[in-house]
Parts: C-alpha cells; sequence; structure tokens
C-alpha cells in the first residue's frame, strides 16, 4: 500500500487494481477491504481467463495445482511480471507504460505501472511504511514477507 500512499498525497485522482487469481488468503480480502475504506478508492479485480482456468480444472480437477509445484496453475492464471519469467528485481523499471493494457476506449498503452520500491532496499521500505503510518496487510506481522496467492505464500524465519 505504498504506493496508494504515495499516489493518495499528490491530492490527484486513480484507479487502482489488484490481480485475484482466485486464490487469495482470506487476510488479505480483509485488506483489500480496509484499504478501500480508508483511501476512498475501490480495487478493481482482475481475474484470469475464465476458459482457461475451468479447462485446467476440468480437464485435471481442482487441486491439480498442487501435483506439479503449482507450475501449470501459476502459468493458467499469472498476468504480472515474476522472476521466473526471467525479469530480475533490478530491472523492472520505476515507472512504464504497459503496450499491451487496452483502455476502456480501446486505446492502446493508457496503463502506467509505477513500481516506487523498484530500486529501494528492504529495511528503507519497512522505516518509511512506519514513518507514514501505511496500513498493512496483517500475514506480515505472520513473517510473511512475500503475499500473493494462499497455495504459494508462505511464512519465512527472520533474516
Amino acid at each position: 500500500m505504498l504506493f496508494l500512499t504515495c499516489v493518495h498525497l499528490t491530492d490527484r485522482s486513480f484507479r487502482v487494481f489488484s490481480l485475484d487469481r482466485g486464490r487469495l488468503n482470506l487476510e488479505t480480502c480483509k485488506f483489500f477491504n480496509t484499504v478501500e475504506k480508508y483511501y476512498g478508492v475501490r480495487i478493481e479485480k482482475m481475474f484470469p481467463n475464465v476458459v482457461k482456468v475451468q479447462g485446467l480444472v476440468r480437464s485435471k480437477g481442482l487441486p491439480s495445482f498442487y501435483e506439479d509445484g503449482y507450475q501449470e496453475y501459476c502459468r493458467v492464471r499469472e498476468r504480472g511480471e515474476t522472476l521466473e519469467e526471467g525479469i530480475e528485481r533490478v530491472e523492472v523499471p520505476i515507472v512504464q507504460v504497459d503496450p499491451s493494457f487496452k483502455r476502456l476506449d480501446s486505446g492502446v498503452g493508457s496503463l502506467v505501472k509505477w513500481d516506487p520500491v523498484a530500486n529501494v532496499q528492504g529495511m528503507d521500505i519497512w522505516n518509511f511504511l512506519r514513518a507514514m503510518n501505511v496500513s498493512l496487510n496483517s500475514l506480515h506481522s505472520k513473517m510473511y514477507i512475500s503475499i500473493g496467492c494462499e497455495p504459494c505464500t508462505r511464512s519465512v524465519l527472520p533474516g
């Protein structure tokens, strides 16, 4: 929610969306509600291709993603840039226009991605979040450093 805090400080209008692959933790769903109320925004949920997901479930069953280490599950549901796709964190630009995103009026390239922490070290991020009193997903307090889909998200030991 660092992004929302920064954008909120500009006093400009903005839209917010999140990828929802259909397997979010309950804590994340609750956090979305908290964020919507605090910032007065609606988080638009972007879902994976229904036809592809249904095809996978029909051919292999609902829990099939546990059988191959989530590879097929993630391939069918994924939309963002990931390390598995060969993109290193340091290569992700701070600001970029997504040419594949289509506007509601069918124009191309209207989505500007802004990653305010692309070049920031971990402790600097946490210090900023504390200083700005930014709300956090409750899973962070349970040692979850990266929060995604429930099957793939795990807590870690300190350090």
